[in-house]
């Protein structure tokens, strides 16, 4: 059996386990809180592995080491590093994500400032999470397709269907018991490969050798562009469907605090691993597409089943993030729009078959995106962008106090559409190249400035209302 048979093999085996895993929750599932929720019975480790295996995905592995590949080097692991800050900036406020027993972000908005923030805030949230599920397919389809030599669009197509039917058989227990078995592949497959190929291309110095020296800057991508990544990530990871999720079903306000740190800590370590498979790559095959730096070095630089498991833990930092990202979308259409808008009187068992069929639904649209963008950290900052610029200031105002609605109900509903156009209007120039000469901070910047304008404002409202 030669190597990239060795190495297919692994990659599909590993798919198929995620497919089984799919089939065995769905037994598990009894109703709508199981299937969006898993009963909020997740223990402070599966909440921590679940948080990263979300957060590490196609972005933090095959993004970071393409940027390390190109104009970021080494300090592309900054990337990873400003989000495990930003989970543990959440934790801050998990307690109240947890007390809330809400369901979805919009969710928490509508409760406190009615119905046009509640809708509103539901399309955002949709939107940047079926585009976050699309850039996860891209990713799994660019392994794919190295490792069989498909084309992009077949390996789209086959890495979305399984991505859909394992989310839908299972909901979030198959994505809670995928993302353990990910996370522990991901964090062990990467890491004990760089060892392997630092040896086979002579060692760091090596490497270092064949490198322009500012490829080797450990903070070469500049502190405006690292502590924007994390004013970023801090808002988005607190007002993001598949994070809040998370936060939503563990079992109680401790088990969110102390998963979201160690979630954070786990990320922060791990952070630098896949930067330095770019700059391996970079060294060794100068000529190639960025985004197949991992693949390239696992195929020519590891032992088969090395390289097995190093493409199967991309895979499965891809399908967990995606699987996230999906279930989190099928979750805001089903709950804040179908039965919010159009089905009180559902049953919770017409609740779960709907749930299904919009992960179904929706799956359909993320392969489309993935078909028509095929990009991947500047698709990750669109829609981070989106969903953080425009719900946060409402969000964590909803979630801090509470708020008279009728004072407060024109402030959301009007700023959240306005400042995720203000924030995408300059994340748009970013998100072509986060190396741009449009600084990354400036859009962060730009979206707290929004944020705190609109609290203020809402503050004020409430004021006024008071002494009226």
């Amino acid at each position: 059996m030669d190597s990239l048979t060795i190495i297919w093999v692994i990659v599909c085996a590993y798919l198929l386990l995620n497919l089984l895993v799919g089939v065995y929750c769905h037994i598990r599932v009894k109703d709508s809180t199981d299937y969006l929720l898993a009963g909020r019975r997740i223990g402070v480790l599966m909440t921590a592995g679940t948080l990263a295996a979300t957060e590490i995905g196609g972005g933090s592995t095959v993004g970071v080491a393409a940027k390390a590949y190109g104009s970021w080097g080494l300090s592309a692991g900054w990337y990873v590093v400003s989000a495990g800050i930003g989970v543990i900036l959440v934790a801050f406020i998990a307690p109240l994500l947890r007390r809330a027993m809400a369901t979805t972000v919009p969710e928490i908005i509508g409760r406190r400032f009615g119905g046009s923030s509640h809708l509103i805030t539901s399309i955002l949230s949709m939107l940047a999470t079926i585009t976050l599920a699309g850039v996860q397919i891209t990713a799994t389809a660019t392994i794919i397709s190295v490792l069989t030599g498909l084309s992009t669009e077949l390996a789209i197509l086959i890495c979305g269907a399984v991505l859909v039917i394992y989310t839908m058989s299972g909901g979030m227990w198959s994505v809670t018991m995928t993302d353990v078995i990910h996370f522990f592949v991901l964090v062990g497959g990467f890491s004990l490969a760089v060892p392997f190929v630092l040896h086979n291309v002579g060692g760091w110095e090596s490497v270092v050798a064949k490198l322009p020296p500012e490829q080797l800057g450990f903070t070469k991508v500049g502190w405006k562009t690292i502590i924007g990544l994390i004013i970023m990530y801090f808002m988005t990871f607190s007002t993001g469907q598949e994070s809040v999720q998370r936060y939503f079903a563990a079992k109680d306000e401790k088990t969110a605090v102390l998963g979201s740190i160690i979630c954070g800590i786990i990320m922060a370590l791990f952070a630098f691993v896949p930067a330095v498979l770019g700059l391996v790559a970079l060294a060794e095959f100068p000529n190639i597409e960025a985004n197949n730096a991992v693949a390239t070095v696992a195929l020519n630089l590891m032992p088969p089943i090395m390289a097995g498991f190093v493409m199967a833990a991309v895979v499965s930092a891809t399908l967990s993030s995606g699987a996230g990202d999906l279930l989190g979308a099928a979750t805001v259409f089903t709950k804040d729009i179908v039965e919010h808008h159009f089905g009180k009187s559902l049953t919770d068992a017409q609740l779960t078959k709907y749930s299904r069929l919009c992960v179904l639904f929706l799956g359909i649209i993320a392969i489309v995106i993935s078909l028509v963008s095929k990009a991947i950290i500047p698709m990750l900052v669109f829609a981070f962008t989106m969903r953080s610029a425009g719900p946060f200031a409402a969000f964590l105002l909803a979630s801090l106090g509470k708020m008279q609605q009728l004072a407060l109900a024109f402030g959301p509903s009007c700023s959240a559409p306005s400042q995720a156009c203000t924030g995408n209007s300059w994340a748009t120039h970013t998100a072509l190249c986060l190396s741009s000469s449009v600084p990354l901070s400036a859009s962060s910047s730009l979206w707290l400035w929004c944020s705190l304008k609109d609290l203020w404002v809402n503050h004020r409202l409430h004021r006024r209302f008071l002494t009226t």
